[in-house]
Parts: C-alpha cells; structure tokens; sequence
C-alpha cells in the first residue's frame, strides 16, 4: 500500500469499527433494553448509559475527525482519484454527529432521568430505535464511501 493511503485506510478502518459498534447496539443491546420493565431499565441505565459514552464519544469523534482529515488529503492530492467518496464519507460522518445533538442526546438525558413510565418508555425506546437504524444505515453509506475512495486510490496508485 502506497505511503499516502495510509491515512484513507486507518481512517476507513475506524469508520468500520464505529459502524460495527452501532451495528452490535442496535441488533443486540436495544432489543434487550426494550424488553425490560421500566423500573430494571433505569435501574441498569445508572450504569450502562455511563459506560457507552464512554465507549462510543471517543469512537464517535475519531472515526469522524479522521474521515474528515482523510477527505482533506484526497482534497488536495494532485491526482485527485477519490476526492468525491471520500468527501461524501466526511459529510455522512458528520451527519451521524449531527444526530447525536439533534436527537440521542436529549433522549439518553430523559432515559438517564427516568422520566418515562412503563408505556411512555416503550413508545420512546421504539423511537430511539428507529432513528437508530437511520444512524447506522448513514454510518454504513459513509463506511461504503469511504472503502470506495481507498478502492479507487489503491488501484489509480
């Protein structure tokens, strides 16, 4: 692999770990969360909601920083060969950011204060779901971005 693909690879890489994460939540975590009483789903949410922002902030903001540095590079790389999968990988990137201000942040809020009763939680988790698999189908479209610009660098290179 060519020197100046390194960047576009470490960058596509996490991009791909951050969609797997979102991935594994979706498919294992929140059917889970979503068949608990409520009292059991606040009760664990105290310890569970900590520990994935943990988890996923880092993720999160270096998957997003470096596809956006990777676009950068190909920006401004004379041959220019994947400047537009890149640069849509950085704008997608940017938009699962976008949904965490816009959406998740206030809802973890409302989980992490226990303001739901038993229906109203049902209600919301479906909701924090949907707008979930919305997150994870842009994350994937990103992820299919940006393999197609190291695709295309790799093989121009």
């Amino acid at each position: 692999m060519p020197l100046m693909l390194v960047p576009l690879a470490i960058s596509t890489g996490t991009l791909g770990l951050l969609v797997g994460a979102l991935l594994a939540e979706g498919c294992v975590l929140v059917p889970y969360w979503r068949s608990l009483p409520a009292d059991v789903f606040f009760s664990m949410r105290q310890d569970f909601g900590p520990r994935l922002y943990r988890f996923f902030a880092p993720l999160t903001t270096t998957a997003t920083l470096l596809t956006i540095i990777s676009a950068l590079i190909e920006i401004v790389r004379p041959t220019h060969t994947a400047r537009f999968s890149v640069a849509a990988a950085a704008l997608l990137a940017l938009v699962m950011v976008a949904f965490y201000g816009l959406y998740f942040k206030r809802a973890n809020a409302a989980f992490a204060a226990g303001l739901f009763s038993q229906g109203e939680l049902a209600d919301e988790l479906k909701r924090w779901a949907r707008w979930h698999w919305v997150r994870v189908g842009i994350g994937l479209a990103a992820f299919a971005a940006s393999l197609t610009g190291l695709a295309t660098s790799w093989l121009i290179s």
